[in-house]
């Protein structure tokens, strides 16, 4: 009979096998794997698997599936079988659960004398596993204590209903017998993947390199060795979404200043874009990957500032105007691809040479033909004041306000400051700009927007005076 060891005192110590344990299963059993990662933490899997089949009824154990699979969205296919049943056994084998599977059984302790080296052997029914192992030795009452003392616990055998890797189990009725591919197909949470995006960015050239980075994580508790990968830029919908769910609005994609309308040169499925890994890969659990799949150099990219004041903002000091950077997705003067949701990290070489980190910030999904602008900081030498200067009642239902925008530049060249007023309260059916001493553009209903070029080491005021009736 072969018998299973478990070494030290409380449950969760270190333990030491003395030799191997069943099912003894050499390898991976996976077989031809495709992978399918979406960005939401979902990702379909498609085994495609050799195997001997009687016929008549049989049981087929799928090993090392998915920790994280979904059971009821698993798919089996195989020519002249069909389905009984199938049943996912997800108690995996370990020190903790083979001990909690042991209670009511009797084991074997081994004690070894740390004077004399000599070991002792005594059978033990395991009485409870709560925070520790309560043991009945002979009529007396024992805790397993982690005191340092040498002591192993032997197992007949392993419960069957414990696993070294996560199974399926699956009942089949074959019409035939013989060797056939047999195609698994499930859902798996774990998987996700995410774009990054490290981009060089040149102000006296006015270019941007930018070199995009495909970062997959796998917390499903299993490996998918040599897999061929496909990744899916977009969300899709999940059963878990309901009517029950609260409403939460999506965010403001306030990066794309002005949304593209040209089609990427690169598969779609439905309204999603699809990013193939050139390779077979093999996904390691608890792992972090990253694969390239943007690289552009010397694209057309400019820095300016940016402020946005709140509706009948005044402050008592000057603040900073945020440092952004502009570009473009486009085919023609661009980076020339849809760029799926990530990160930009930017950076820019200093007097030596040397490329130096600037700032961040988050792109969402963006179609190809964008212009994207990305915030990476607060300025030090350029501040904005706004103050409310004059605000009148004309009559109930009528307000006249009158606010100013002090624009200041310390540096020693000129800059142009993107001056955005929005935010006006949604209960003012109707908003007018009746005077402004520098013309503004319109963005929508509730958002101005002036292009103030501020003198090097010199300021810039614009005065505007707004109309705002219900």
């Amino acid at each position: 009979m072969r018998k299973v060891l478990f070494a030290g005192g409380l449950l969760l110590s270190s333990a030491a096998w003395a030799q191997p344990v069943p099912p003894a299963t050499g390898g991976n059993a996976q077989g031809d794997l495709s992978v399918t990662i979406y960005s939401n933490d979902i990702a379909l899997v498609q085994d495609v698997r050799q195997l001997d089949l009687p016929a008549g009824r049989s049981r087929q154990p799928f090993a090392d599936v998915s920790a994280s699979i979904r059971p009821e969205t698993v798919g089996l296919a195989a020519p002249d079988t069909a389905v009984v049943e199938q049943n996912f056994d997800y108690d995996l084998l370990s020190p903790t659960s083979l001990m909690q599977k042991a209670v009511g059984e009797t084991i074997t302790l081994v004690r070894t004398n740390p004077g004399t080296g000599v070991e002792t052997r005594e059978r033990a029914q395991v009485l409870a596993v709560n925070g520790g192992v309560v043991l009945d030795v002979g009529g007396k009452i024992e805790v397993l204590r982690d005191d340092g003392l040498p002591v192993r616990a032997i197992f007949d055998k392993v419960p069957d209903s414990l696993r070294a890797r996560p199974t399926l189990s699956v009942s089949l009725d074959s019409r035939r017998s013989g060797v056939r591919p047999v195609t698994l197909s499930y859902l798996s949470g774990g998987l996700g993947w995410n774009a990054d995006y490290v981009a060089l960015f040149d102000e006296k050239a006015g270019t941007i390199d930018v070199q995009g980075w495909i970062t997959l994580r796998n917390t499903s508790g299993t490996s998918f060795v040599n897999a061929k990968t496909l990744l899916v830029a977009g969300e899709v919908g999940s059963g878990n979404e309901g009517n029950q769910m609260p409403y939460r609005p999506r965010p403001v994609n306030n990066s794309i200043r002005r949304p593209g309308t040209e089609t990427a040169a690169r598969e779609q499925l439905g309204d999603f874009y699809l990013y193939p890994l050139p390779e077979r890969t093999t996904i390691a659990d608890k792992q972090t990957k990253q694969v390239s799949f943007l690289d552009v150099h010397g694209a057309p990219a400019s820095s300016g500032y940016e402020y946005r004041s709140t509706w009948l903002a005044s402050s008592d000091k000057p603040e900073s105007a945020a440092s952004v950077l502009t570009f473009s997705n486009s085919a023609k003067g661009g980076l020339g691809d849809a760029l799926p949701a990530g990160t930009v990290r930017v950076y820019m070489r200093d007097a030596r040479g040397q490329p130096q980190f600037v700032g961040e910030n988050r792109i969402e999904h963006t179609p190809q033909g964008s212009e994207l602008t990305i915030r990476t900081g607060d300025a030090f030498d350029v501040n904005i004041q706004p103050s409310v200067t004059e605000r009148t009642r004309l009559s109930a239902s009528r307000w006249r306000t009158t606010m100013r925008y002090v624009v200041s530049n310390a540096r020693a060249r000129p800059v142009t400051v993107t001056l955005i007023q929005g935010g006006v309260p949604w209960w003012w059916a109707d908003t007018r700009i009746v005077d402004e001493s520098l013309k503004s553009e319109r963005r929508d209903a509730d958002t101005a927007v002036w292009k103030v070029p501020v003198p090097a080491n010199g300021s810039a005021t614009v005065t505007v005076t707004f109309e705002t009736r219900n």
